[in-house]
């Protein structure tokens, strides 16, 4: 029998609530007849709905075996690792096509751990173990992606998921950059992502303990400061200016899907009121969108970033590779059940925000009423 998942309770509500109500949809106090009995009237069906779906979700979760929980995509964060020592010997080849592969292997390399590695990292879908869960953690987002996993699993955790398109909570407004033209965000703006990130982690750790300053600095210090120590004494780069470029070149290869792929799957969707958001399973349909199947940012990035957003946004505990196995189970389910279930196109939404970008990133969204079920 495999074991359960303790994110199965769910009646914390993850993605749901964030005030500390654990999400009313499963909640009843005892004595409390009256609330219980208003709880029914009007939050009885979206109980059922979510729990329902939930109860499909955990039956496929129990019959599914490690490799496919878990497996499937440390092995693909394995690979990532494992073409790193033949990426750094490539770059040290004077053959301009072999150097050429050597920067194409180690920027995918490095989006696969910097992605893919620290968003399953942050959500705690690489083990079962907290201990290895917080090991993880430090491990991809702070040595691998520069950034601190505090900061991380706060912004996205307890504010992207708890909140999701809630203004002023999780609405994604981080990614916005309003002074900027819509060319230069869409295009020029993502490259300088590699040198933005560690000074953002800096700026974060403002107001935290002296320990955790010193280990996020140390854990970043060490990611960055490896990778030009092999590019300068294995790939042979004579000068400190060309190993920076390099790692300039390989860091941001990828970083221009990656802000398209944080904006295009929540702004302009629906936007909610702090105080009138609707239940967890029409807040997560109405407000996410899925892109389809790509063979590159599937791999890169991960299932649960790309095709399988709303089935990530519902059950976030689940593994890339888990949650294209419950695709089709969820999306039968909502729309047998007349749910939304969003999906678009990568050339459809980049079109939208390039013709729409001051609505979209510049003015302030407008909030959606669900009637009947806020």
């Amino acid at each position: 029998m495999q074991s359960v998942p303790e994110e199965w309770r769910e009646g914390r509500d993850e993605g749901g609530g964030g005030d500390g109500k654990m999400g009313e949809m499963l909640v009843k106090r005892k004595g409390d007849s009256e609330g219980s009995e208003e709880m029914k009237k009007n939050g009885g069906e979206e109980e059922s709905l979510m729990m329902e779906l939930t109860r499909l979700v955990q039956k496929m979760v129990k019959e599914s075996s490690w490799w496919e929980r878990r497996g499937i995509d440390c092995s693909i964060l394995a690979a990532a690792f494992l073409c790193l020592p033949p990426a750094f010997l490539l770059l040290g080849s004077s053959h301009v096509v072999w150097f050429s592969a050597g920067v194409l292997l180690m920027g995918v390399a490095h989006a696969v751990l910097t992605v893919k590695g620290t968003h399953l990292a942050s959500h705690g879908a690489l083990s079962e173990s907290q201990a290895w869960a917080k090991f993880w953690a430090v491990f991809f987002i702070e040595i691998c992606g520069s950034f601190s996993a505090r900061a991380g699993i706060q912004g996205h955790i307890k504010m992207h998921h708890a909140h999701t398109n809630v203004i002023g909570l999780g609405d994604s407004s981080v990614w916005k950059v309003p002074f900027l033209p819509r060319t230069v965000y869409l295009f020029i703006a993502p490259l300088a992502v590699p040198i933005i990130t560690p000074l953002v982690a800096l700026a974060h750790l403002k107001g935290h303990s002296l320990v955790h300053i010193v280990r996020t600095i140390m854990m970043v210090t060490l990611g960055l400061y490896s990778q030009y120590w092999l590019l300068i004494h294995v790939s042979g780069f004579l000068s400190p200016l060309s190993a920076l470029l390099c790692m300039l070149v390989c860091r941001a290869m990828f970083s221009v899907p990656y802000i398209h792929v944080n904006i295009f799957q929540h702004i302009g969707l629906h936007m909610f009121s702090p105080t009138r958001r609707p239940k967890r399973i029409y807040q997560m349909t109405h407000g996410v969108l899925n892109l389809p199947r790509n063979f590159l940012l599937d791999w890169t990035f991960g299932h649960s970033l790309i095709n399988c957003h709303v089935e990530h946004h519902l059950f976030p505990f689940l593994s890339d590779h888990m949650c294209l196995k419950v695709k089709p189970v969820v999306s039968k389910y909502l729309t047998e059940k007349k749910l939304p279930y969003q999906q678009d196109s990568y050339l459809s939404r980049l079109n939208l925000f390039f013709h729409k970008y001051q609505e979209l990133m510049v003015f302030a969204p407008p909030i959606t009423e669900l009637v009947g079920v806020q």
